[in-house]
């Protein structure tokens, strides 16, 4: 069904409307459900980063930083990087901090497309992406991964990329499917780019949330890919902060001026005092990062086991806050949209329909996302309400 018009927007966001996060929020808060639909933890993080953003504003860090983001930040992002993945960054000119990980994104792609340019990348995906590639004038061209394993077809990625095509967008660990690409899969990807000259984005943000041994690879690090290849991360995901949103975007001097250029004019700066608090975070020792990962691989096998139990197909994930679910045992019409606004009113219980993650909403109709990022006591009072649904 088409969607009505909304007077007066412009075109390139017709058919977008009010994001699918702020709907289900206002659902839960109006009915006091608990919410496992948008991905925010409900601990705070670390008490150094807490601490440090404490100190910051007591001592006077309340004011514009520099446009590039404080030093302090945009070099423990160069160190983050050599010392995870052995890449080296020019904090004067190869980093770039940003209001989240949204606004690298959108500063990313209005500042490197132009009205026509294409962007190939994988369905489902964060909504953002859509919209940003709108606003630039340039047109998405998705390639579908599907359940249970969310692999991509090669031939299908291949043919996906036409002479209008500018560039690939590439998130790993994958939202929402919690996909985490294997080293081959990025081989092909990266060997994609080279052959057809391609610059490569990358949606870093779950970089350390990965669970099973798996491990993220930046795409940035194969031969070849440093020089085209813009990464984008954040410190919400990664220090319990997301509202605090301090992103960044790394990668080659040229590629970081176009995306400063129209990022320049979206917030201009953000969040002073919160930007050296996630420098402080980005130094803290291995030990943390991974018990954060053990912490919510132990919160997704608490979950998963439920929902099975509770009716639902449930799809593996090695990554990221989420799990997604085949809703059709429990409402045999698939329609994943109805089943999410209906649940907060029958159980209790907020989630995601994965429809909006797809520009072919029949791949996605019958999907539904849960977030698992919350504590023990949540999860285990989440599973007792869906299991009253088949009861």
């Amino acid at each position: 069904m088409a969607s009505r018009r909304v007077p007066y927007l412009t075109s390139k966001l017709q058919g977008f409307g009010t994001t699918i996060f702020a709907e289900m929020t206002s659902l839960a808060i109006q009915t006091g459900s608990l919410n496992l639909g948008q991905g925010f933890p409900d601990t705070d993080g670390p008490r150094e980063v807490l601490d440090a953003a404490i100190e910051a504003i007591n001592g006077g860090q309340n004011q514009y930083p520099p446009p590039l983001g404080v030093p302090a930040l945009r070099l423990a992002i160069a160190e983050h990087q050599q010392r995870f993945y052995g890449l080296t960054y020019d904090p004067d000119t190869e980093v770039l901090v940003t209001a989240g990980a949204t606004e690298a994104l959108a500063g990313a792609l209005l500042g490197l497309l132009d009205t026509g340019d294409e962007v190939v990348l994988f369905e489902p995906m964060y909504d953002s992406y859509q919209a940003c590639i709108a606003l630039a004038g340039a047109v998405a061209k998705p390639v579908t991964l599907r359940p249970p394993a969310y692999g991509f077809d090669r031939e299908q990625l291949r043919s996906a990329i036409t002479p209008k095509t500018k560039l690939l967008l590439i998130n790993t660990p994958h939202n929402p499917t919690g996909k985490v690409l294997d080293r081959d899969e990025l081989q092909y990807i990266a060997d994609l780019a080279i052959e057809f000259d391609l610059i490569v984005i990358t949606d870093d943000v779950y970089e350390h949330l990965t669970f099973d041994a798996t491990v993220h690879i930046p795409l940035a690090s194969f031969p070849g890919m440093r020089e085209r290849t813009l990464g984008i991360s954040s410190g919400g995901k990664t220090f319990n902060t997301t509202g605090w949103k301090i992103g960044w975007l790394y990668g080659p001097a040229a590629l970081i001026v176009a995306a400063k250029t129209a990022k320049q004019f979206l917030t201009y700066v953000s969040g002073a005092p919160f930007q050296p608090a996630i420098a402080v975070g980005l130094r803290l020792p291995d030990s943390y990062f991974t018990q954060l990962a053990a912490d919510l691989q132990a919160k997704r096998d608490r979950l998963l086991p439920g929902l099975h139990d509770a009716g639902f197909v449930v799809y593996p994930t090695t990554g990221t806050y989420f799990v997604t679910v085949d809703i059709r045992p429990l409402r045999p019409d698939g329609d994943g949209m109805a089943f999410c606004r209906d649940l907060p009113h029958r159980c209790g219980v907020v989630a995601i329909p994965n429809e909006v993650f797809y520009a072919n909403k029949h791949e996605g109709r019958h999907l539904v996302r849960f977030a698992f990022c919350k504590r023990f006591e949540v999860l285990d009072e989440v599973v007792v309400r869906l299991k009253a649904l088949s009861a």
